[in-house]
């Protein structure tokens, strides 16, 4: 679960040293407003426009109609954000993206290649690079009882001290239309869920969630 484990290739994104100054992924989820708005006014303004307070767009972008990008964002280079997308800020959305129509971001690192199509929910959440969330699938990032997200694997519980944590996909996910990833959520690298799913704890390396109770190796 940590970032090495997690990200094969930290220049698929921006916050490249996020990463390589913390240990586990959502560690970087309370630093990705400021390290948006230090980085945001350094972009090359050849290549970014500046439409609003704090955010920062490629020129090669696609936005079409009817969007709202509140700042701090950035929108990368190659990236198409389609009509009703609702951007909330503390956002880095990478290079060749895709930001789906009805698609909400809020406090979230969209590496390179994402894809997060249609009607997604996207919050206090880490998506690595090429991973796809399916049509409706979203990280729910609050627990009900509102207590601290903490994550469980191998017998090992780990405190994150964060109330708001939403889900961290490793390279090349894939998560099945109109499933939910629970607060605390890890799918490692390779991994896929099946639509429908409800999705809590760490999905392993290389497997596919069928049920929380069928967690099976990639054939």
């Amino acid at each position: 679960m940590k970032n090495t484990d997690m990200f094969a290739d930290l220049s698929a994104t921006l916050a490249w040293k996020l990463f390589s100054e913390t240990t586990y992924p959502w560690e970087v989820l309370p630093k990705i407003k400021g390290f948006v708005r230090e980085i945001g006014p350094a972009l090359n303004p050849q290549e970014y426009d500046h439409p609003g307070e704090e955010v920062w767009i490629h020129r090669s972008a696609m936005l079409y109609p009817n969007t709202y990008i509140a700042g701090p964002t950035i929108i990368g280079e190659h990236t198409e954000v389609r009509p009703g997308a609702f951007i909330r800020g503390c956002v880095l959305v990478g290079r060749g993206c895709v930001v789906g129509n009805s698609t909400e971001l809020k406090n979230c690192i969209l590496f390179d290649k994402v894809q997060v199509p249609h009607y997604n929910y996207v919050g206090d959440s880490i998506l690595g690079h090429y991973s796809h969330m399916g049509a409706g699938a979203i990280c729910s990032n609050v627990k009900s009882d509102k207590s601290l997200v903490v994550v469980r694997f191998g017998g090992v519980t780990h405190e994150t001290g964060l109330k708001k944590f939403g889900a961290i996909l490793g390279d090349h996910v894939e998560v099945g239309c109109n499933s939910v990833l629970n607060p605390g959520t890890v799918i490692e690298p390779h991994a896929s869920i099946y639509p429908l799913s409800r999705v809590r704890g760490v999905v392993k390396a290389g497997h596919i969630f069928k049920s929380q109770d069928e967690i099976v190796p990639r054939k």
